[in-house]
């Protein structure tokens, strides 16, 4: 939301006075910060210590679970925030240090699924002419530092603003949930910054990761190898699910709103709000992006489940055995 001034509308108060839904989300965030950090903790063990070589599509999973990581660890700061009635207490260069790690790990992990969707491409379709390109890890590293580049460049306004605003009437004070108007220059300056990050950050990238692994799927349609095939079509559905359910509904509605407030001081922002608690779900279902897209990753969690489940095993036996002996 944007105001101009200390005094909010009603349905900014409103919002700000809805106990429940900052209770909802709390325990939504738990939620994914549970699986968050349990699901690429296990996830970066695996991709830096038991996964060799490090092709390029590892290094790519290795930067999203770093931004995944982040996240959950951001998230308990969102929690306190909700719980205690939308007050931040945490002082503005910590609020906009959050909020950047928050819409960080959004647009880097679409770049970098974009980037898996372009290395499957270029492995599957095209193996001959990107051969030499695809083993160059420099390239990869590098596709890396352009991705951060750009996100950060263009969330850069989040980063040089107060995003802390205090509200008399409630006698709180919010954390991103009401920005100053006047945080860019202009209103063409807030279409520039929009159109960014909804059309360059997440709508190119979402069409480039469609038509890789759409491409991927037919160039496998006539392959024997059944089980390769059920693995890009799981892959690509998983990535397909989290752009359309995880991405989608908050960048559209961040345009919608955005437009609404700027044009016509109207707003959706509660429902923006929720579908930005959403996308955070995203960072749970990364872990299987990495099963289905990495064969290596693949073969170590499975011998790190057989092994549990050996070890198991084996200690059922021993017990039977001790029971058995016992009753002897």
């Amino acid at each position: 939301m944007t105001a101009n001034s200390s005094k909010l509308d009603d349905a900014t108060i409103s919002f700000l006075q809805n106990f429940e839904a900052g209770v909802a989300i709390s325990v939504f965030y738990i939620f994914i910060t549970a699986i968050n950090l349990l699901g690429n903790g296990l996830s970066m063990w695996l991709l830096l210590f038991r996964t060799s070589p490090k092709t390029p599509s590892i290094i790519f999973m290795i930067n999203l679970t770093l931004t995944d990581m982040a996240l959950g660890a951001a998230l308990p700061f969102q929690i306190s925030y909700h719980l205690q009635g939308y007050q931040w207490n945490l002082g503005p260069n910590m609020c906009s240090f959050l909020t950047l790690v928050f819409y960080a790990n959004m647009y880097c992990s679409i770049l970098t699924m974009m980037a898996i969707g372009i290395d499957r491409y270029l492995g599957i379709v095209r193996p001959m002419l990107f051969r030499r390109i695809r083993k160059k890890k420099s390239i990869t590293i590098i596709s890396c530092l352009i991705m951060w580049g750009l996100v950060l460049s263009t969330l850069y306004p989040l980063m040089t603003t107060d995003l802390t605003f205090h509200v008399p009437q409630l006698n709180i004070t919010t954390c991103f949930d009401v920005l100053k108007a006047n945080m860019l220059p202009s209103v063409a300056a807030w279409a520039a910054f929009l159109f960014t990050m909804v059309f360059v950050l997440f709508l190119l990238p979402f069409c480039v990761t469609t038509f890789c692994y759409i491409s991927v799927i037919r160039k496998l349609a006539s392959d024997s190898k059944t089980s390769q095939k059920k693995r890009a079509i799981r892959l690509a559905l998983i990535v397909l699910v989290v752009f359309t359910f995880c991405f989608a509904p908050n960048n559209f509605l961040l345009l919608i709103h955005s437009v609404l407030r700027l044009y016509y001081k109207k707003s959706v922002y509660t429902a923006y709000k929720l579908s930005l608690s959403f996308s955070c779900l995203n960072s749970c279902l990364d872990p299987f992006i990495y099963y289905f897209a990495s064969k290596e990753f693949r073969q170590k969690l499975r011998a790190i489940i057989n092994l549990h489940s050996l070890s198991s095993g084996d200690s059922m036996k021993m017990e039977n055995k001790e029971t058995l002996c016992s009753a002897q």
